[in-house]
């Protein structure tokens, strides 16, 4: 993606998942002529079992773990605060280990379609 000139729009927003059970998801999309600021991810375990996490950017054709895995402590949470950047065809997907976690991703939208 070239580095847009024009005009666009700029919007903070949210994606959630509710009760993701043991599998890798999807939380983001990357969409052409945008990007994205991710501000915060939050996960929640809300089964009282402690869980493995992680979270990873996919750039279309590789895996980047920015968080390797690491215990979610039963009932407990985890916030990542740490910025950083996702481009049209990257996705953000988040993983847990068991049942019931809650994810919460905070972030800037720059469209400039």
């Amino acid at each position: 993606m070239a580095i847009p000139s024009g005009s666009g729009s700029e919007v903070l927003k949210r994606a959630f998942l509710h009760d993701n059970n043991n599998s890798a998801t999807e939380i983001l999309s990357g969409e052409a002529l945008h990007i994205y600021t991710i501000l915060s991810i939050s996960a929640a375990d809300q089964t009282g079992s402690a869980q493995n996490i992680s979270i990873r950017v996919n750039t279309g054709s590789n895996d980047i773990y920015i968080l390797p895995t690491t215990v979610l402590p039963g009932n407990g949470s985890f916030v990542w605060n740490d910025k950083f950047v996702l481009y049209e065809d990257d996705d953000l997907d988040v993983y847990n280990s068991g049942a019931q976690v809650d994810w919460y991703v905070s972030y800037i939208e720059q469209d400039f379609t």
